[in-house]
């Protein structure tokens, strides 16, 4: 009878420790789902953060790059060839219309870009020395709207040293 009784002592899990232990998973999987979805959000907000940095960089970089007198041209293609004029007319990203701050946008993958070239000469770019030269970029993540802002200053070559 010894036999009998050691098949009676490894038997299975009740329903109840079934049900216990399911519902643990369960928590366990549920936490998980969370945390990789929190994670998920903050990786598509960080690439949408990057993307929106490097926008107003490269902007703000060609803008350095270009003849001073080619400021308020846009060559959105990079051909040489430009395709639109920056304005200062209160639309399209210019907030204020004759203010002297000339601006210009587009928006790309979900990251809207306004950039404004003012000049220290109230809108007169060959008498100005230098521009303020400033990139906006804006987007909205799951958490909200944000916008990150790079802004410098640029010498107009042929004057500077002159009062």
């Amino acid at each position: 009878m010894t036999g009998w009784s050691r098949c009676r002592s490894i038997a299975g899990a009740t329903f109840s420790e079934v049900l216990v232990a399911m519902a643990l998973t369960s928590v366990g999987l549920v936490a998980t789902m969370g945390a990789l979805q929190a994670a998920y959000q903050q990786f598509g907000r960080g690439v949408l953060a990057t993307r929106a940095m490097e926008m107003a960089d490269s902007k703000l970089e060609a803008k350095r790059a270009v003849r001073w007198d080619q400021l308020l041209t846009e060559d959105f293609d990079q051909n040489g060839l430009p395709e639109s004029l920056m304005h200062d007319d209160g639309t399209a990203g210019d907030r204020v219309a004759g203010d002297g701050i000339y601006s210009a946008s587009y928006e790309q993958n979900g990251v809207t870009l306004i950039w404004t070239v003012a000049p220290n000469q109230g809108g007169n770019l060959a008498l100005s020395g230098y521009v303020l030269l400033e990139a906006r970029a804006s987007y909205r993540s799951h958490d909200g709207d944000h916008e990150l802002r790079a802004v410098t200053l640029r010498a107009n070559a042929v004057l500077a040293g002159h009062h």
